[in-house]
């Protein structure tokens, strides 16, 4: 039999556009799945639009209604109380290509199941009314773990973790971190593997109300990082990410995964450490100017 997957969609406010990602959900070629639904305190209709396909649709749908978390706690909610081989993160306004699922499974059976691992796709980005708006990125990502400190490469919802994965997350709940995703990006690189294919299997809507502005423009997405990132709390949740990490996994790392961290991770400034930073010999960010960027940012204590 064909292993279980558990789709995890947190909703809030998203009566405009849900039907059409939860049809396109309902619509994978790979069918045994579960859809496991939380609404973190909607105000319209969307727990209404979820309890229609429930009574009318054949797949197993279950909804969790539960106050407002904000969706990174959310999805952590969904995912202590679901269970199944495999479990992939759903954005509430995207559109899901039929073969995502099918894809994901296929890679993810290749890999040695006792460790956490994770695959994901690529995205096309639209605008709120689907019109294609661009694509996504094709480069070879290069994951890593040093590489995940200062960046998560692809979004949630092109993700599919394997169970363990996911029990190392629900184990470990970081009271605070800068995206549920990236902090399961951290992981994986960490301890097991992360696997692209560069097929895109998602149409990727960018609403105003979207989390991150990818896709929009580089010169949005130059303004979100400066309010992000400079303006907000965005270098210092960074920084608070790893030291979190640090703290619940430091004893169960590499050698060489407790050097990176220990190199990088401090939230007090340095200036010796600020240069080793500053001059460390790999790649820490993929793009060259990233790289460049995140070196400039350590080297005046800014990250």
């Amino acid at each position: 039999m064909s292993k279980k997957v558990v789709i995890l969609l947190s909703t809030y406010n998203g009566e405009k556009y849900l039907r059409e990602q939860i049809d396109s959900i309902l619509n994978q070629s790979y069918q045994n799945f579960e859809l496991v639904v939380r609404d973190d305190g909607s105000k319209d209709s969307t727990v209404e639009i979820v309890k229609e396909y429930m009574e009318k649709s054949d797949k197993e749908i279950t909804l969790m209604v539960g106050k407002n978390l904000g969706f990174i706690k959310s999805f952590f909610e969904l995912l202590k109380h679901s269970d199944a081989d495999y479990f992939s993160f759903a954005d509430q306004d995207d559109i899901w290509l039929p073969n995502k699922i099918e894809l994901a499974v296929n890679s993810l059976e290749k890999l040695d199941d006792t460790k956490p691992n994770m695959s994901f796709s690529n995205v096309d980005y639209y605008d709120t009314e689907m019109n294609f708006m661009g694509k996504g990125d094709s480069e070879n990502k290069k994951p890593s773990f040093l590489n995940s400190l200062y960046e998560c490469i692809n979004q949630g919802m092109t993700m599919v973790i394997n169970k363990t994965a996911r029990d190392y997350i629900i184990k470990n709940i970081p009271e605070k971190c800068f995206f549920h995703d990236w902090w399961t990006y951290m992981i994986c690189t960490a301890f097991g593997n992360v696997v692209q294919d560069d097929v895109v299997t998602v149409k990727y809507r960018r609403a105003k109300t979207n989390a991150t502005v990818e896709g929009q423009g580089k010169i949005t997405l130059l303004m979100w990082r400066i309010k992000k990132l400079f303006l907000g709390d965005g270098m210092k949740d960074i920084r608070a990410q790893q030291t979190m990490f640090k703290n619940i996994f430091y004893n169960s790392l590499s050698k060489e995964n407790k050097k990176i961290i220990d190199t990088f991770e401090g939230e007090k400034y340095n200036f010796i450490k600020a240069l080793k930073k500053t001059f460390y010999p790999k790649k820490i960010r993929r793009k060259l100017v990233d790289d460049l960027s995140v070196r400039i940012l350590f080297l005046f204590g800014i990250l």
